[in-house]
């Protein structure tokens, strides 16, 4: 029986999803879907509630629970990854320590302080995880779900050896969301998206021929008048000429000019909910408490969601192709961003793996924005391979929002705090 393993089982609505999808794939009914969390409680209801799923939808795939990682990826075939390390308690140091030095974010899961020093306590458990695999399953594929997406992807194909995918779900809700906000018709419309995570262009977007750019740019300014959710995404584009994948939220602080402590007012300019996080992470609290009666319904239905995971393991296991945006070391797919980032782009996938599609250019600015947010991402996955402090603080240094708001020393400082704060979750670094 062939093993799919999803390790970090315990965020169960999103298990349900990915999971359910797996089970109305009919390529995938012997598969035993390996199920592993630390929190024992989260598994038990997760194994249960899977199982409850997989009655209702009459599957015959496996649904098995395993305490010991271990166990759960020995013989996997393919391994999904949606594990946050540490729990909401150090996604909260992420965001007050920052806030004593006056360093303000609404997210800080991908980019940012926050991006940085979630990236250092999680790579050294996918070290373990790979260590795993190269032993217990190797040659499994590994589909990442868990932020900050591009430098976990980054070290898990380039310094652990484990063929990898990351994925995300900004592309295939960007037109149709900026469609629906724009109250334009979204038929037949065609578009280009490539970048790197959560600051992917759209770079072309076209119906029968014709450049819908201008009518986009024409409402959008009109509704700039007003708050709304879109506003930092649309100033992105007046401004640099595109427009982006990620919520504006999220986008606010990956630049230096949207959360100034000196000019607090932007954030009400641009309408930005400042700790934005906090409501996230709120919301998915009492997604718990749905999950709780979940495990106790006699029946459990699902529809296939739009996630990409399943159709990739299917393209891979059938030979049907699939195409998707994925998150993939950057083998000359952008030819004006570093060889070494990973790169979002357009892929396809059948049997004989992931083929991401060639994009060339990216207009100049897009290039140069995207490579402000590249360099800090390579130089933490140099600071978490290495343990050296001082690349820890040339992260730092180097993010646009943290280098705009705090001196050098303030820098180093900040980055000390949240080493102490986060304790032994992070190295001993050098």
């Amino acid at each position: 029986m062939s093993k799919i393993a999803y390790i970090g089982v315990g965020s169960a609505v999103f298990a349900k999803r990915l999971m359910g999808d797996c089970m109305l794939m009919p390529a995938l009914q012997d598969f035993e879907l390996a199920i592993h969390d630390i929190d024992l409680e989260r598994l038990k209801d997760a194994e249960k509630m899977l199982n409850t799923m997989k009655e209702t939808l009459g599957s015959s795939v496996r649904v098995k629970a395993y305490a010991d990682r271990r166990e759960a990826l020995r013989g996997a075939k393919y391994v999904v990854n949606s594990v946050l390390v540490g729990g909401y308690d150090h996604v909260r140091i992420d965001m007050e320590v920052p806030k004593k030095y006056g360093l303000r974010q609404t997210i800080a899961d991908t980019l940012g302080i926050g991006g940085i020093f979630r990236g250092l306590r999680t790579i050294p458990v996918l070290q373990q995880f790979a260590e795993d695999i190269h032993e217990l399953c190797p040659g499994a594929f590994f589909i990442n779900y868990t932020n900050p997406m591009s430098i976990l992807t980054n070290v898990m194909n380039t310094r652990f050896g484990v063929e990898t995918v990351g994925l995300c779900h900004s592309v295939q809700s960007c037109v149709p969301k900026l469609f629906d906000s724009l109250d334009m018709d979204p038929a037949g419309v065609k578009w280009k998206i490539a970048g790197i995570n959560h600051m992917a262009w759209l770079l072309e977007i076209s119906r029968d021929g014709v450049d819908l750019y201008p009518e986009i740019k024409r409402r959008a300014q009109e509704l700039q008048e007003n708050p709304h959710d879109n506003m930092v995404r649309f100033d992105v584009m007046f401004r640099f000429g595109y427009y982006v994948t990620e919520s504006s939220n999220h986008h606010s602080e990956y630049y230096p000019y949207y959360l100034k402590r000196n000019y607090p007012e932007l954030a009400e300019k641009y309408n930005i909910e400042l700790d934005r996080v906090y409501k996230n992470m709120e919301r998915k609290t009492k997604g718990r408490a749905q999950t709780k009666q979940l495990v106790n319904a006699k029946t459990i239905e699902h529809i296939k969601s739009k996630e990409y995971g399943s159709n990739i393991i299917e393209a891979m296991e059938t030979n049907k192709l699939f195409k998707f945006a994925g998150n993939v070391m950057n083998t000359g797919l952008i030819t004006n961003l570093p060889k070494e980032a990973c790169v979002e782009v357009a892929c396809m996938v059948d049997s004989n793996g992931i083929q991401p599609t060639y994009v060339g250019e990216l207009p100049p600015v897009c290039a140069a924005v995207n490579r402000n947010q590249i360099n800090p991402q390579l130089l933490t996955v140099e600071a978490a391979v290495s343990l050296k402090k001082e690349q820890i603080y040339h992260a730092a240094f180097l993010d646009p929002h943290t280098a705009a708001e705090l001196s050098q020393d303030d820098i180093v400082a900040l980055c000390n705090d949240l080493i102490e704060a986060h304790g032994n979750l992070l190295p001993k670094y050098k």
